[in-house]
């Protein structure tokens, strides 16, 4: 009797599973035990790569809860790609429907910030821009400029306060008190590194993807009459987050 992938899938991703029929040894002896050896390797493997994966997450929960709950994560959501460094990256939506964990409702957008960190970091790679061809443009150029990000850009956006509880669990930073917070990755050198952003920040981040600079920052001010331009530009262009300024 032939096994087909789905029945293998089954039983590799769920201890709970029998051994499915037909699967033999190099010797022709039914493959029980080598079976249950392989799968759970299979297990432990995927549950380190979340563990790599979300650290802050499993520092969070702790240990031994974040591995049961790995358990079940696994066995939802098996691996679409050979590449470790790729799976857990539907984690994030997993907890948002995770019951056990429904009490902390920042749970999912921290995970969403460490799955966005980890795109950074595998993101291809730009050669920054130099400031200086940004700040010698004439305001009237500057506004029909088009800025393009790197790769490894991104922002997160959270009703919560997702880079405090970063920082207190990675860097002993204050407690985190409520409040939305957005979040610029940048990527300037080897790691990527989180920014705080102020208000209007991720409004004129993300319309830079799409619009002119002059289109950008009127977005941001919308959404902010107070916008602090300087401060979001200078965290563009302190993590090497201009790839490319192009005047329109």
């Amino acid at each position: 009797m032939s096994v087909s992938q789905t029945q293998f899938r089954a039983a590799m991703m769920d201890a709970a599973q029998p051994v499915p029929d037909g699967l033999s040894d190099a010797r022709g002896d039914g493959a029980g035990k080598r079976f249950d050896v392989y799968r759970n390797n299979v297990a432990v493997s995927l549950t380190e790569a979340l563990e790599q994966a979300f650290p802050t997450i499993r520092a969070l929960v702790g240990d031994e809860f974040f591995k049961a709950m790995a358990g079940v994560f696994l066995r939802q959501s098996p691996p679409g790609s050979p590449m470790l460094m790729q799976y857990g990256e539907t984690f994030p939506g997993f907890l948002s429907s995770f019951q056990p964990v429904a009490h902390l409702g920042y749970l999912p957008d921290v995970a969403r910030l460490e799955q966005a960190m980890r795109e950074s970091y595998h993101a291809g790679d730009a050669v920054p821009a130099d400031p200086a061809a940004l700040q010698d443009l004439p305001p009237d150029r500057l506004m029909a400029a088009r800025l393009e990000l790197a790769p490894a850009t991104r922002v997160v956006r959270s009703p919560w306060p997702i880079h405090s509880v970063w920082m207190a669990t990675n860097q002993g930073g204050p407690a985190p008190t409520p409040a939305a917070q957005d979040v610029l990755i940048t990527r300037p050198e080897l790691d990527p590194q989180l920014t705080l952003l102020p208000a209007g920040g991720a409004e004129f981040i993300e319309a830079l993807a799409k619009h002119s600079f002059g289109e950008a920052l009127a977005t941001a001010q919308r959404a902010a009459p107070n916008f602090d331009l300087t401060t979001t530009l200078g965290a563009l262009i302190s993590g090497g987050a201009i790839a490319r300024i192009t005047e329109g």
